[in-house]
């Protein structure tokens, strides 16, 4: 039994990536964490508290690490931590599936400390696997305590924390005794350790049906497949935009109709407040109005889009494609890994930047970081869908052609964004490829309650409350622009005109220009700003139906020209604000941040100048 006096001991969680070390500490510490930056890092981590039946827990959860000998801002994170000594024991998670690579981590923490908790997760994905293991056995020729657990069933939590106690309670466990190797020769000490994992788990883990893993081999064989690899790729990527696209339309059309009900109830608030005129407009029909614009036309796709890509990552579908990815970023002068963040930028480009820290090289993760705006994110979607249904899906019906068509500007995305990695490559950030270690983890069941949780809550809400605080003040700004009109022509219209010359000569207009300027805060209100500069309204509202835009636009000059010169530059352009505020965090340079801008601006542009040149000679 705690009492009031129990001292709080603080103790290190480590392990493999893909081990489910997150896992293990959601189950210990529920909701009783945080995450912030360590000390002097950039590298964020998360903190947990929890409560056995005698101590008081702290938890650390370090960045998953294959090595000690650290190659990358996280692992660098996890050796320093635990050679600080700030923590009176470590809880090492490992894949039951896949021991002996687990072990290397284990043997490494023995020469910095003894109190070290051996926990085997993943049991249920070992017994689906035929693997029948001895974790007794284990713990004898370890020296040290071996638990075995499913991290997501709630009874393991129990075991875990008794099993920490036991740890604390007793000597400090011998341990086996490490080979010894030259200090200097990395190489050698680390093949040393392997060799001893094998030994250590020689017997172990036994199969007990020949063939257990013979499904993923042949789920690898043809998702890796050098043939077919690729166009399942395409055809799941269409796949999800098109259950996207059918589930977005009827939840945006609820959630527009919600909002003006509030901003009608907001309207008589203000009224009963007294609120009129300047003030009014501002905070009425600027700042709300944009607001609910970005809510409506952000929040659906991204709360169908996400859980289903958090499927595929759940699903271990997500390495796969960097698997395949792997030879063509190798040519431009990359790695493998940086598919993992393209994947992450269609959500959120300062998601995919922030996602870069998973690759170890420095001049790699710079050209991840500085190409992943090339991929359009989640908020370029809006303007990308309505054009493309303008364009493909005029006769109404299931949005099969717009799902297609937005497939193919993501394909187009990721060829520009290959070539600019291959710029990078040869001019600013000369350099070979380095090597990188992608673990392909096996197929498991997905967990939907995990899936809703992380996908809506992690991504979904994050993202979008970063777009609604800057949405806003953009709103305020807006609604200035095209009020304050001297002469009788607001300054929207003033600056459109302005542009006018400009945006010509790259296919497009003045107002086109002027709605990407203005939408830098939040890239979803381009398409309702270009709608308020065309129809001179003095606030934002929504855009009308699909033949009303169309009607719009005819009206003003559109052309198929100027709707592919949009969709081009709407798919490279400079990034939206909190992703440049993201590229300035962790590149910690304003020279590289504002290279991320001009990079894909610079492509948009004279993609476009080109077409138009072409099409005015035919």
């Amino acid at each position: 039994m705690k009492t009031a006096e129990s001292e709080r001991v603080t103790v290190a969680l480590a392990g493999n990536p893909n081990v489910g070390k997150s896992t293990v500490f959601n189950l210990l510490t529920g909701l009783h964490q945080h995450t912030g930056n360590w000390s002097g890092k950039t590298v964020a981590a998360a903190r947990g508290r929890c409560a056995s039946r005698k101590r008081l827990y702290t938890l650390l959860d370090l960045p998953g690490t294959y090595s000690l000998l650290a190659r990358s801002p996280e692992e660098a994170l996890a050796r320093d931590v635990l050679r600080a000594g700030e923590a009176q024991a470590v809880i090492v998670v490992c894949d039951a599936s896949c021991l002996t690579r687990n072990l290397i981590l284990v043997l490494q923490l023995l020469s910095l400390t003894r109190r070290v908790l051996v926990c085997v997760n993943l049991l249920d994905e070992a017994r689906r696997r035929s693997l029948r293991l001895d974790l007794p056995l284990l713990e004898r020729r370890l020296g040290l305590p071996v638990i075995g657990v499913v991290a997501h069933q709630k009874s393991s939590r129990a075991r875990l924390l008794d099993a920490l106690d036991a740890l604390l309670d007793g000597p400090e466990p011998q341990g086996v005794q490490l080979p010894e190797t030259d200090g200097e020769d990395e190489d050698a000490a680390t093949a040393a350790l392997f060799h001893l994992a094998e030994t250590l788990t020689r017997g172990v883990a036994v199969r007990e049906r020949p063939g257990g893993d013979a499904r993923d081999e042949r789920l690898d064989r043809l998702l890796t497949s050098r043939w077919l690899g690729y166009p399942l790729m395409l055809a799941l990527l269409g796949f999800l935009f098109y259950l996207t696209l059918l589930g977005t339309n009827g939840l945006s059309r609820h959630l527009t109709a919600l909002f003006e009900r509030v901003g009608q109830g907001l309207a008589a608030l203000l009224t009963l407040l007294g609120v009129q005129g300047a003030l009014r407009g501002l905070l009425l029909d600027g700042a709300w109005r944009v607001l609910a614009w970005v809510v409506a036309v952000m929040l659906p796709p991204m709360a169908v889009f996400f859980p289903l890509f958090t499927l595929l990552e759940d699903l271990g579908y997500l390495p796969r494609v960097a698997y395949n990815l792997d030879r063509p970023f190798q040519r431009c002068g990359a790695c493998g890994k940086q598919a993992l963040t393209m994947c992450m930028g269609l959500g959120c480009n300062a998601a995919g930047v922030v996602g870069c820290r998973i690759i170890d090289s420095e001049r790699e993760r710079l050209l991840a970081i500085l190409t992943n705006s090339f991929i359009p994110c989640n908020g370029r979607f809006p303007l990308l869908l309505t054009l493309l249904s303008l364009l493909l899906c005029a006769g109404g019906g299931p949005p099969v052609q717009a799902a297609l068509g937005m497939t193919a500007v993501v394909v187009f995305s990721v060829g520009m964004s290959f070539l600019a990695t291959k710029l990078l490559s040869v001019t600013v950030l000369r350099g070979k490829p380095g090597f990188f270690l992608l673990e392909l983890p096996p197929f498991r069941r997905p967990r939907l309650g995990q899936i809703l949780l992380r996908s809506l809550w992690e991504r979904t809400l994050l993202v979008l409350g970063r777009a609604a605080a800057v949405a806003a003040p953009a709103g305020m700004l807006l609604w200035l622009l095209a009020n304050l009109a001297p002469g009788g022509v607001s300054l929207l219209s003033r600056c459109a005109v302005l542009l006018d010359p400009v945006g010509r000569f790259f296919g497009m207009d003045g107002a086109i220009l002027l709605a990407f300027l203005l939408g830098l805060p939040a890239n979803e209100t381009v398409l309702p700003i270009l709608w308020m500069i065309y129809t001179a309204q003095g606030s934002l509202s929504a855009v009308g139906g699909t033949e009303a835009l169309r009607e719009l636009l005819l009206r003003q000059g559109w052309t198929g020209l100027t709707a592919v010169c949009v969709m081009i530059f709407c798919t490279l352009h400079w990034p939206c604000s909190t992703t440049l505020l993201t590229i300035r965090k962790e590149t910690g340079s304003l020279r590289w941040t504002l290279l991320a801008a001009a990079l894909p601006t610079g492509f948009g542009l004279l993609l476009c100048a080109l077409l138009r040149a072409v099409f005015s000679v035919i």
